[in-house]
């Protein structure tokens, strides 16, 4: 039905006769009878000239056929990249007509995110989102091809499995052959990629659907995708390598940039420098360690196991009201408090607290933070990590750019710690799956019965970082028996309960698993900071609000009696809330 894409004519295809299809974007009187329109298809707008087009109306599906020509001198459209040509000599064909869009397509005007959401088909008619749209199919793309060339094979793996404890809470399914039975829809191919690797596949990817039920926010839906993959006989230095290779890749099919090696630091360092266990290191304002400076204090605030500030260069000017709403801040956060210290010409803090200081720690605190006349001072005393945690947040308030300014900053966080906290139980909680190998320099901790002194256990497992955002994580996996006994051991997990949860895993162990190890990164959000995107709904076809409804399908929706009952289901009155 056509000849060429709206988009794509230039003055190279003046004379030539074209055949175009598209929605009409908009129409302009130009005398009694002539009028332009502006037809869009997914590669742009092109102007028509077309005699006798009083029928046709905003996003009336249309053919045209006409002749590529220059414009008159004088209306060139230079914001246009057609601008330079028009169709002229127009016949148009009108193959469906249509109702006045809910709202405008040319994103000169804002509309409300429901609005669009529940109109999702017209919304996709839009230039933002048929570039997001493309530039996500580029990524899929380009990571596809990059672990084919890597070696790897792409394996689907089972929509409906039995649930299995992965942190978040399953979306189940009712089986109607079996009464009273449930699938789960998997959170993650975790345990089926690593029975690919008893399995001999060596190298497998995919690119994963998974669900988990939890609360959603900006870089959180419901269903998201992610790049899944796992290989044998590998260490984690060429995990990483894989996974770079994959995102240069997909970095480059969209920006036609190449990713330099990506940096690496601990967690520990990216907790004390950052606050955070994924730093945002596109900007400055790091976590300064004060502990020392003020390891002889008189003053209580700071008679503390730990004492860290950030200096905000120029920030000696925030008001009082400013100052304030922080101070909430990092109290709702959980500090104690928050310390703010104006520095004056020679050095000169103004603090209501600097009367309880001595000139020694005054003195030590400005040459410690290197600050000068005009800065800002923040400090927090507390236990280590809710001092890191209030100042990581506090640091993002004060500093965090745009998702679209700064550039593309990666960095792999590595040696998490293997256990998080000591539960009510006395038994360590781990940080990660039971399945994660501890760092081969830590293994002998693993003896030591005092659950506390677990917490200094470096896992194998590692992060990839952008912008701030967690793109994935992975890690090196437990494959030895007497590891993996001692592991369930140390989280209080009997062999009947290691059985019952993971017994299928387990089971297969027992006939020859290789050493290996896997990463997974959601696509999603890769592809909303390629895009320039604050939240990964602008860069999914059909997502779901922040409340987990479908405003186009009105999912979550009842289900009739019948089919009820043909699954075994009898619903409960709903619980009465408060």
């Amino acid at each position: 039905m056509r000849t060429d894409y709206c988009g794509a004519l230039s003055p190279a295809l003046i004379g030539r006769q074209v055949a175009l299809c598209g929605w009409v974007a908009r129409r302009r009187e130009h005398g009694e009878h002539l009028a332009f329109l502006d037809l869009r298809d997914h590669t742009g707008l092109v102007q028509c000239v077309v005699d006798g087009a009083a029928e046709l109306r905003s996003e009336y599906v249309v053919r045209v056929v006409g002749t590529v020509r220059a414009r008159p001198e004088g209306t060139e459209n230079p914001n246009l990249p057609t601008g330079e040509v028009e169709i002229g000599d127009c016949e148009v064909e009108v193959l469906n007509t249509a109702e006045p869009p809910p709202f405008q397509l040319d994103e000169r005007v804002e509309v409300d995110e429901m609005v669009r959401l529940a109109h999702r088909y017209v919304d996709l008619r839009t230039e933002r989102m048929q570039r997001n749209l493309r530039v996500r199919a580029k990524v899929n793309g380009a990571l596809r091809s990059a672990m084919d060339r890597q070696g790897f094979v792409e394996v689907e793996t089972p929509m409906l499995i039995a649930s299995t404890p992965e942190g978040a809470r399953d979306f189940v399914v009712p089986s109607r052959l079996s009464p009273g039975q449930f699938y789960a829809l998997p959170q993650s191919p975790q345990l089926f990629k690593q029975l690919c690797m008893v399995g001999g596949v060596d190298r497998y990817y995919q690119i994963a659907r998974c669900l988990r039920d939890e609360d959603l926010r900006a870089d959180r839906q419901f269903e998201f995708m992610q790049l899944d993959a796992e290989a044998s006989f590998v260490s984690q230095d060429e995990v990483l390598e894989f996974i770079s290779v994959a995102i240069s890749a997909a970095v480059e099919a969209v920006t036609g940039d190449t990713v330099a090696e990506i940096p690496r630091m601990t967690w520990l360092e990216a907790q004390e420098r950052f606050g955070s266990d994924k730093p945002d290191t596109r900007f400055g304002l790091e976590l300064m360690e004060l502990t020392e400076v003020f390891a002889d204090t008189g003053f209580n605030a700071f008679k503390a196991p730990c004492v860290k500030g950030i200096r905000v260069p120029g920030g000696g000017d925030a008001t009082r009201s400013r100052l304030d709403d922080l101070t909430d801040k990092a109290k709702r956060w959980g500090a104690k408090g928050l310390v703010w210290m104006r520095v004056k010409d020679g050095g000169q803090l103004d603090s209501p607290v600097a009367k309880f200081l001595s000139e020694a720690e005054l003195a030590a605190l400005v040459d410690t933070t290197g600050a000068e006349a005009g800065d800002l001072l923040l400090l927090v005393a507390d236990e280590r990590p809710a001092v890191r945690h209030v100042l990581g947040l506090l640091r993002l308030e004060l500093g965090r750019p745009p998702v679209t300014e700064g550039g593309l900053q990666f960095l792999w966080v590595v040696d998490f710690p293997l256990f998080e906290a000591v539960g009510d139980d006395g038994s360590p909680i781990p940080a990660h799956h039971p399945f994660t190998m501890p760092h081969p320099d830590d293994v002998g901790l693993l003896d030591n019965d005092d659950a506390q002194a677990l917490l200094d256990v470096r896992s194998q497992s590692y992060d990839l970082v952008l912008n701030g955002w967690e793109l994935g994580s992975g890690s090196v996996r437990i494959h030895r028996g007497d590891i993996q006994a001692r592991m369930f051991g140390l989280l209080g997990i009997s062999e009947e309960e290691a059985q019952a949860k993971f017994g299928f895993l387990l089971d297969a162990f027992r006939f020859g698993a290789p050493p290996h190890a896997g990463f997974a990164f959601g696509i999603d959000r890769l592809v909303a900071l390629l895009a320039g995107e604050e939240n990964i709904r602008e860069v999914i076809a059909f997502p779901k609000t922040q409340s987990g409804t479908d405003p186009l399908t009105h999912a979550p929706t009842p289900i009739d009696t019948g089919h009820l009952e043909e699954l075994g289901l009898r619903l409960l009155p709903a619980k009465k809330t408060d």
